[in-house]
């Protein structure tokens, strides 16, 4: 719609229309019965004036009678009476259009996810192992943030940064779906070191919250430092460490046999050193059996480190009650003047 403020944008007809309408709101909306109150007015007036006027007989003849369109003309200035009478109820009902803006922010948390790609993560108790299961879990987790940096850390017999702190989720997709084992040919399972490179990767970090998901089967059995050490490193450096174990313990599937039959193994699981790291670390440790565990656990995870989204709204509110006031003053001017006229005067009479 053109703008109210221009010299002749008050005359479109499209004020009138139900999409205009439909568009306002209202700061004195009781001014509206007056609308249908000014109608029934005119129309008392009309039988007031039918009823009480005074009447001189006249003698016609049938064929003297004739019925002329003309004659309603002596109708528009009351016409034009009330509509503006009925602009001005509209005027004083003040119309206005809000416009409002909502920005939404967070200072964010800084996130490291340091994923065990060891050979035992291979091991099929999850669907269909345990580290597509952890890639999967992780996709997920990263899709339902909000403006925080996060990392992936990689590490088996050694540890190295795949990903440092960013907010381009894609890229961090694309990096969790080339994970694979033999992207380290160190055998073994170093979380001590995976969690040196974590504290290395978040040191210098200014976040308000600084947080590590650490996912392995949990037993530490290679690397240069002692994961007790290097988690009490990190508490230092202001991280909080949420541990993941993974995988049952006993008799595991690990593959198939030449006939299709699955391939049984004895899997054993070090809980202690990983309840101990979260602990130090001030977060939680958590015990995924099976898939959907383990989705539970990153979902836990995810509400426990929710960052304050704060949010500020703007309100632009226009009023318009002048375009509808100056459509009464029109009528109003043409009622006077219709009122006043000669043709007016002999239709009347």
């Amino acid at each position: 719609m053109d703008n109210p403020t221009d010299l002749t944008a008050w005359l479109s007809l499209e004020w009138f229309m139900p999409s205009s309408w439909k568009a306002f709101t209202w700061e004195n909306p009781a001014f509206l019965w007056g609308i249908g109150a000014v109608p029934l007015l005119f129309l008392f007036r009309w039988l007031w004036r039918y009823r009480f006027n005074q009447k001189l007989p006249v003698a016609m003849t049938q064929k003297d009678l004739h019925v002329s369109p003309l004659t309603l003309f002596r109708l528009l200035p009351e016409f034009l009476l009330m509509f503006a009478m009925v602009f001005i109820c509209v005027a004083l009902a003040r119309p206005q259009r809000t416009n409002e803006k909502v920005e939404q922010w967070t200072e964010g948390i800084d996130i490291m996810i340091g994923l065990d790609i060891s050979q035992s993560m291979e091991i099929s108790d999850l669907v269909p192992n345990r580290l597509e299961a952890a890639k999967d879990v992780a996709r997920n987790f990263i899709s339902g943030r909000l403006q925080d940096r996060i990392g992936i850390v990689v590490f088996s017999g050694d540890a190295f940064s795949l990903a440092p702190l960013t907010t381009d989720y894609d890229l961090l997709k694309s990096y969790l779906n080339e994970i694979n084992f033999e992207m380290i040919e160190t055998r073994g399972t170093a979380i001590g070191s995976a969690l040196g490179v974590v504290t290395n990767r978040m040191s210098e970090s200014e976040a308000k919250s600084k947080v590590c998901i650490l996912l392995s089967d949990g037993d530490n059995n290679g690397g240069n430092i002692d994961p007790i050490t290097a988690a009490e490193l990190a508490a230092a450096y202001g991280i909080k460490i949420y541990t993941i174990v993974v995988g049952k313990e006993g008799q595991v599937p690990a593959g198939k046999d030449f006939f299709g039959r699955p391939i049984m193994m004895d899997n054993t699981v070090d809980e202690t050193t990983m309840r101990k790291i979260a602990k130090i670390g001030g977060g939680e440790f958590f015990r995924a059996t099976d898939n959907k565990a383990l989705s539970q656990v990153f979902t836990r995870i995810d509400q426990f480190e929710k960052a304050e989204i704060k949010e500020t709204r703007f309100k632009d509110t226009y009023d318009y009650y002048f375009v509808y006031l100056q459509w009464a003053v029109l009528c109003f001017l043409l009622w006077l003047a219709m009122k006043s006229t000669f043709l007016s005067n002999v239709l009347q009479d």
